[in-house]
């Protein structure tokens, strides 16, 4: 049981490797211009205290992107269940804060995860083609879900954290992994859609 369960890990995190390998980019030169960014979202705030490196460099990541003329629209997408806990909202005053234009920033309050977010990116704001911001990791994965709905998206690589710090999303990744491969097998929907948000 305990060699099955490895094999699924394994085979499930090299098949979204490959399938994602010339789509995803770490210099800003590089990467082909989209109208849109969509910014992957996550929490501001650690548990153990201080600012969530990914969140941070995850921001530095889009405004490169809007500076160098990359995407002229910034769509965050994440979670808002809550009243408490308000992922897009966030992001966006710190993008205002960075010099991003609140104009060319769009909320996306449902991306609860990230086949969500890709697929609403599509279906509720309109895009065909956009480029996804998050770590390698989670672009890949991104990416991978994003060919699955027949999304012509790429990705631009936010700075990652050290081994040590991102031991357990990394882990964690594995499985998340194995989820979005059972996922595109069943060819599983956003928990929500809504009304459409055509961004122009």
């Amino acid at each position: 049981m305990v060699i099955l369960v490895v094999a699924v890990l394994v085979i499930s995190n090299y098949w979204i490797i490959y399938q994602a390998k010339d789509d995803v980019y770490s210099k800003v030169n590089d990467l082909p211009k989209n109208k849109v960014g969509l910014l992957l979202g996550t929490s501001k705030y650690r548990v153990q205290g201080g600012i969530n490196l990914y969140y941070a460099y995850r921001i530095d990541a889009a405004v490169a992107l809007f500076n160098a003329g990359k995407i002229d629209y910034i769509l965050v997408s994440g979670d808002n269940e809550t009243e408490y806990y308000d992922e897009p909202t966030t992001f966006k005053n710190d993008l205002i804060k960075r010099g991003i234009p609140e104009d060319r920033i769009v909320l996306d309050f449902a991306g609860f995860r990230t086949l969500d977010s890709v697929l609403r990116a599509k279906e509720v704001f309109g895009q065909e083609s956009f480029t996804i911001i998050s770590q390698k990791f989670h672009n890949e994965r991104a990416v991978y879900l994003a060919k699955h709905f027949n999304i012509n998206a790429i990705a631009f690589n936010a700075r990652d954290v050290t081994n040590r710090y991102g031991l357990k999303t990394r882990a964690r990744e594995y499985f998340a992994r194995v989820k979005a491969s059972i996922d595109v097998l069943f060819n599983v929907q956003p928990k929500f859609l809504g009304e459409k948000i055509q961004i122009e």
